[in-house]
């Protein structure tokens, strides 16, 4: 049978796409298009691709696409290749070509070797290997500089791991090191040493610069300088100005390099690698040839004394020349003439000149003469151990061609200087979102690096210490070889390849410094966490942080003036040690706190690692230098106090808070186990404040008045009671407590602020007073406003004013109440008056500790304290000053002591007036009062009267009606207002003709008006009335001009009969005072004469 049929596709596209039906040149609308079985086999073959296969891809290596690349892929990676962070490259793609938007074009997501690996090696390796590794080998010897690697690469290690855990707890976005430090320890924190890392990166240019500076000007056109030493003393001067003339204009070329675009600086970084590289091997193939061949690098000894070679040709004194003895060009410099009876320098004539290779060689046993150190102070000579001199007492000569040490060496600045060279760790981290997998490429990427460099530099400490002689490893500049680079006379195959290498690395290395301190600037001006750096958040329209560039040219600049690397290096490894510090601190508090965010992919961490690498890194800094350590800590934490007050308020969920919890509850489970002695007594205060219409604080004077008694530095609960329900009112509770922190923060009140909502205000105030605070830190002292013009406010105002002394007082809590609060002085006056207290009772001595605390304040610290106390006619008013004398002196008090005589007396018509005026008062309202129940009987007659014809035999005449009508308005008129009165409820009795006859009799026959006129007032209350006034008289006599008076806060009756005439009591002790402060005890001593 033929096997040849066709196969028709139904195709269910849009009409224009490929095989759809109607397409131009196509089979008409309709027509089926025929397909051979081949095509339909060769369709599935195709289809049968794994997803994301490239075209052409051999199936052979489909299922190891992850782990073994194309080449073609991998070439395209490392032609693809930069070292710059993620922000830096979504604003490069943002720039604008042509007048057009750039076409994004999303790169290949990066793997562990070419996004982390190559970075961190880039960075990690720079110009303190090539331009002074050597000198610290030499200067430290093998073991010492061992040490210092050691040291430096372990502190970098244990920061990696504490990174490795931080980066790998979720994404890490631009700004590296201050993205996870700000969000782990708070932005306080995170600000503080955000902006150290900023200047460390910063301060990196400045190192780099100079780095390539110094090679151009020394290695590679040493004729080139702007300023040339006239004397051999000037050489210093001379070269510090050309450092800084050179390192400022190459500032400004790499600034601009900057900011046109940082393209450049993309296309540039696999050069920059590829230098490193290339430099790296040079220095280990120069090390294999030495085994074969040493380079030829000889130097030159007077004695033990090693020589720069730059004036001389021959290392000898005399030179043989046509059978005759010639002077050489050494011996001119040490003697004062060419001819052989010259007189010369008397140690050039006591000792040989000796030439002996520089580099001997692998396998020479140099090492041994390597292994100590050779420190001393600056202007001494570089001198050769085990060599044979004669020693001459001899002034210091920089005429002569002595290679010398340029500055004093010991152990510590060593450190300084070479901890820069192990920066760079951050590199991966900063590029999490150009990763594949950051979780797994950070860690790896990152701490195979720093294996690797740290195998590279202890290698290269031994090598060194193996290969090249000690005179030459100390000789800084290599002056002794020709001015060569001492670490390129090592190299194979020149020493060029060490020197070219070397300035483009260190080229490059500025460059990145210059491209991500900018936007570290920037990340961290964008947080608004600084107001002061807000301008720096700003930039060109594609995002370039061209201020921040400039601030970071600006403070790059002061480092290139300093034009020293040796001075620059230990300033550079203060603020990256303090970062690294702060990274380990994060991981450590973290792993500590266990929060349930805490969920590292990165396993192999442990907090005692952190804080190992913590101590390294604080033990490193003030090894380096412990006046830059003290000067970067300064720098930190005055920008953590700016933040702190100045800031913005951040919640980043940080560890500090969680900290804080942690802390917060250990103390308060400690504060709960005992209450606190009388020597810990501090006022805990509550505040009653009150709202008003438009949920304001109604007297902000009460928020003053606690801020200035808060010297004690206790809690402090600012609080209110709305009426109603919660579902009703909750959103006005938050808006009042919102208002209450406002006007806290307004008068610098420091505590916390609750607003609770029930169906009473009654109930509201009886809440707080229980049930305000949490365990220990609970309030012993209650703060309210005395409840002026409470004669005309309606009864439940005073009432619930006399329930809250009683709860306090029966809850054993101090009461203060402040009468005339709004005229009390805010927190910018200066009182220069009295704070008068009247001592009647001792209540616990918070009468006497009140007014210290507030002298404390400015407010009231320029005012005098005076005691009064009140002595009876059985009483020796003399002794009593003495002994209150004596007591104030125990107290450390400082005080005016008066004793002010009452004696008995009778009692006068005024007092038995007002006595009497109160009681008819107090009488008068009861029998207007009407009870709750009459009240709503009334309320359900008026309604039926009103809605339904009266029935004959059983109804009310119009003038019973209106008779009933009045009853009610006579009892309303004395009520609470209709807020405050509950709806009425479902009552069985109602009202009938004979009752209201008899409610109607009774008020128009005036019962009980007679005997208000008739009555004798209570000789108790006629006594307290009698009290009052003589008090009060004498308070007014003493005090009428004191700025605050303090008095003892008489106790409420024990039953409710009483209340009005209390408060009357109060009224008439108060009269005539501007500000009053009452004050009762809560039961307990609170001020002691013992330490």
């Amino acid at each position: 049978m033929p096997t040849n049929f066709t196969v028709v596709p139904v195709n269910d596209g849009p009409p224009g796409l490929p095989g759809a039906p109607g397409r131009d040149g196509g089979s008409p609308p309709g027509a089926a298009v025929p397909e051979t079985l081949d095509s339909v086999f060769r369709e599935e073959e195709d289809s049968g691709n794994t997803p994301g296969t490239p075209p052409g891809r051999t199936q052979l290596t489909n299922q190891e696409i992850d782990s073994h690349p194309m080449v073609s892929s991998l070439l395209n990676k490392l032609a693809n290749y930069t070292n710059l962070t993620q922000g830096v490259r979504e604003h490069e793609e943002a720039e604008y070509e042509d007048g057009a938007p750039r076409v994004t074009v999303t790169g290949p997501q990066m793997g562990t070797f070419i996004g982390v690996y190559l970075p961190c090696m880039q960075n990690i390796l720079g110009v303190i290997l090539f331009l002074r590794l050597t000198w610290i080998v030499g200067t430290a010897g093998v073991l010492g500089t061992f040490a210092i690697v050691f040291m430096c690469c372990a502190c970098t290690m244990l920061t990696a791991i504490s990174m490795s855990a931080i980066a790998t707890n979720g994404v890490v976005p631009a700004g590296g090191a201050y993205y996870m430090i700000s969000r782990s320890l708070g932005p306080e924190v995170g600000g503080a040493v955000g902006l150290c890392f900023y200047l460390g990166t910063t301060f990196a240019g400045s190192l780099y610069i100079l780095g390539t500076i110094e090679i151009l000007l020394t290695y590679i056109v040493p004729s080139s300088g702007v300023f040339v030493a006239a004397r051999p003393e000037d050489e210093a001067w001379a070269t510090s100005n050309n450092l800084r003339v050179y390192g400022s204009a190459c500032l400004a070329l790499m600034a601009l390099v900057v900011f046109v675009g940082v393209k450049y600086v993309n296309k540039l970084a696999l050069v920059f690698l590829a230098c490193v590289a290339l430099s790296l091997m040079a220095i280990y193939a120069g090390v294999i040839r030495t085994v074969i061949e040493p380079p030829d690098f000889p130097i030159c000894l007077l004695g033990n004394r090693s020589m720069k070679n730059d004036k001389f040709d021959k290392c000898a004194k005399t030179e043989l020349v046509n059978n005759e003895t010639q002077t050489t060009l050494l011996w001119a410099l040490f003697c004062n003439g060419s001819h052989l009876n010259a007189t010369c320098d008397e140690y050039f004539t006591l000792n040989n000149v000796t030439e002996m290779p520089g580099i001997p060689g692998l396998l020479s046993g140099v090492i041994k003469d390597n292994l100590w150190g050779s420190y001393g102070p600056a202007g001494v000579f570089v001198e050769r151990r085990g060599s044979v001199s004669e020693e001459v007492q001899e002034n210091l000569v920089m005429d002569k061609p002595y290679v010398l040490n340029d500055i004093s060496t010991f152990f510590t600045l060593l450190v300084g200087i070479y901890f820069p060279s192990v920066t760079g760790i951050m590199a991966g981290s900063n590029r999490s979102g150009d990763l594949r997998d950051a979780q797994r490429s950070i860690p790896v990427g990152t701490i195979l690096a720093i294996a690797t460099t740290s195998l590279i530099y202890m290698s290269c400490v031994v090598l060194f210490g193996a290969c090249i002689e000690g005179v030459l490893l100390r000789d800084k500049f290599g002056a002794s070889v020709g001015k060569n680079l001492v670490i390129g006379t090592l190299a194979w195959p020149s020493p060029w390849v060490i020197v070219i290498g070397s300035f483009f690395s260190c080229c490059g290395a500025g460059l990145q410094s210059l491209t991500g301190a900018p936007r570290l600037l920037q990340a961290i001006a964008r947080d608004g966490i600084i107001p002061a750096l807000q301008v720096f958040g700003h930039g060109k329209a594609n995002g370039e942080p061209t201020w921040a560039l400039l601030m970071t040219v600006g403070i790059c600049e002061i480092g290139i003036l300093i034009a020293s690397l040796d001075a620059v290096a230990p300033i550079l490894s203060m603020f990256f040690l303090m970062c690294y510090l702060f990274v380990n601190l994060a991981c450590a508090v973290q792993t500590l706190l266990r929060t349930p965010a805490w969920r590292p992919r990165f396993k192999f961490y442990h907090w005692t690692l952190s804080f190992l690498g913590m101590s390294l890194c604080l033990s490193l800094m003030f090894i380096s230098s412990w006046y830059y350590a003290l000067v970067a800590m300064v720098i930190a934490g005055c920008m953590y106090k700016y933040i702190e007050y100045r800031g913005a308020v951040k919640e980043w969920g940080d560890g500090i808070r969680g900290l804080s919890l942690n802390a917060a509850r250990y103390a308060l489970i400690r504060l709960e186990e005992a209450p606190p002695h009388t020597k810990n007594w501090r006022p805990q205060l509550l505040v009653l404040c009150k709202l008003d219409s438009d949920l304001e604080v109604k007297h902000p004077r009460l928020l003053s008045l606690t801020t200035q008694m808060k010297a004690g530095k206790g809690l402090t609960i600012v609080s209110s009671v709305l009426e109603g329900t919660y579902m009703g009112r909750g959103a006005e509770a938050k808006t009042g407590e919102q208002r209450l922190k406002a006007a806290m923060q307004e008068e610098k009140t420091k505590g916390f602020s609750h607003v609770v909502v029930t169906s009473s205000l009654r109930d509201g105030f009886s809440l707080l007073v229980q049930a305000a605070g949490l365990g220990g830190m609970k309030h012993n002292t209650v703060l309210l406003a005395w409840p002026a013009g409470w004669r005309g406010a309606p009864d439940y105002c005073w009432k619930n004013f006399i329930e809250t002394v009683r709860e306090t007082t029966s809850a054993h809590q101090a009461l203060l109440v402040a009468k005339n609060i709004d005229r009390f002085p805010g927190n910018q006056q200066r009182l220069e008056g009295t704070v008068d207290v009247w001592w009647i009772v001792h209540d616990g001595g918070l009468l006497m500790l009140l007014p210290f605390l507030l002298k404390q304040h400015k407010v009231w610290k320029q005012c005098r304290m005076r005691i009064f106390t009140v002595a009876q006619m059985n009483d020796n008013s003399i002794q009593m000053k003495k002994d209150l004398q004596m007591f104030l002196y125990q107290l450390r008090l400082d005080a005016q002591v008066e004793v002010v005589e009452m004696h008995e007396s009778d009692i006068s018509a005024f007092t038995y007036e007002k006595t009497l005026v109160m009681e008819q008062r107090s009488q008068m309202l009861k029998q207007m009062q009407l009870s709750r129940n009459e009240r709503q009987r009334e309320v359900r007659f008026l309604r039926e009267r009103e809605s339904a014809p009266l029935q004959q035999g059983g109804g009310l005449s119009e003038e019973d009606y209106w008779d009933a009508q009045l009853i009610h308005d006579l009892n309303t008129a004395s009520h609470c207002s209709s807020s405050q009165r509950a709806a009425p409820e479902q009552v069985q009795m109602t009202w009938t003709k004979e009752k209201l006859i008899t409610e109607r009799n009774r008020h128009r026959e005036g019962v009980g008006v007679k005997d208000l006129f008739s009555m004798r007032p209570n000789r108790s209350n006629v006594r307290r009335m009698h009290t009052a006034v003589k008090l009060n008289a004498a308070v007014l006599t003493k005090s009428q001009n004191a700025e605050l008076v303090l008095l003892n806060m008489p106790g409420p009756p024990r039953n409710a009969e009483g209340d009005q005439n209390y408060m009357e009591f109060l009224e008439v002790l108060m009269e005539g005072l501007e500000r009053v402060l009452l004050i009762r005890g809560g039961g307990r001593e609170v001020i002691t004469i013992y330490s």
